[in-house]
């Protein structure tokens, strides 16, 4: 690995985290110095993070950790909540018993981090992955396709929704019992396809309300 492609790969990884918040300054020395390299892969490396709209870059300010472009987010989950509706219903039929455990796995996984010592960071991964697994038997390549897409922007904008909403984990735990429970059951896709879109609307809607309590004047 690349000295640069380390430094990227770190920044990130405290971005995504949110160690970093929005608008935390990347002082180019301080950082070379911290991870032990020298100020150019460090400056590669913020480049390749401002590309992705994780970092923003001003004049006689420098670089900065770019806020969630909210407007962005809820038009890309909205998106989401549908194409992912729509992918979980027609990949039902054809999920198998290997496909439904892995989901189901990864749900008690995420169940068990909620209890315990809860990582924002890791229950998203989680998330995900089980979305991905379920999504992933639907034999419309096109619409995966664009999933792929989705979740990749995604990627670059949320960081971790869950920082600002722990609470929302819970919930969003028993209402993947609720879509598995209706695929096991073989239940009409349009029940299916209806959970599997609320479940994604109401992250939504409970992380513009957070970000909402946030910003209001005290």
């Amino acid at each position: 690995m690349s000295k640069s492609e380390m430094v990227y790969r770190e920044l990130r990884s405290r971005i995504v985290s949110g160690q970093y918040v929005a608008g935390y300054r990347l002082v180019l020395d301080q950082l070379g110095r911290e991870l032990g390299v020298s100020p150019v892969p460090v400056r590669e490396a913020v480049r390749r993070l401002e590309a992705e709209g994780l970092v923003t870059f001003t004049r006689n300010v420098g670089a900065e950790v770019a806020g969630i472009d909210t407007e962005d987010y809820a038009d890309t989950m909205e998106v989401l909540a549908y194409l992912e509706g729509a992918a979980t219903s027609i990949g039902a039929p054809h999920l198998g018993a290997e496909e439904l455990e892995r989901a189901s796995a990864l749900n008690e996984q995420m169940r068990a981090l909620r209890d315990t010592a809860f990582s924002p960071v890791r229950f998203t991964e989680l998330n995900e992955q089980f979305h991905q697994v379920l999504c992933g038997a639907c034999p419309n390549t096109r619409m995966l396709e664009l999933l792929h897409r989705e979740w990749q922007r995604m990627s670059f904008i949320r960081r971790s929704s869950f920082v600002i909403m722990p609470d929302r984990s819970r919930a969003s735990v028993a209402e993947h019992d609720e879509i598995l429970r209706l695929i096991r059951a073989g239940a009409p896709l349009d029940q299916v396809e209806r959970a599997s879109r609320e479940h994604k609307l109401r992250t939504l809607n409970e992380y513009l309300a957070a970000r909402a309590a946030q910003t209001a004047p005290a």
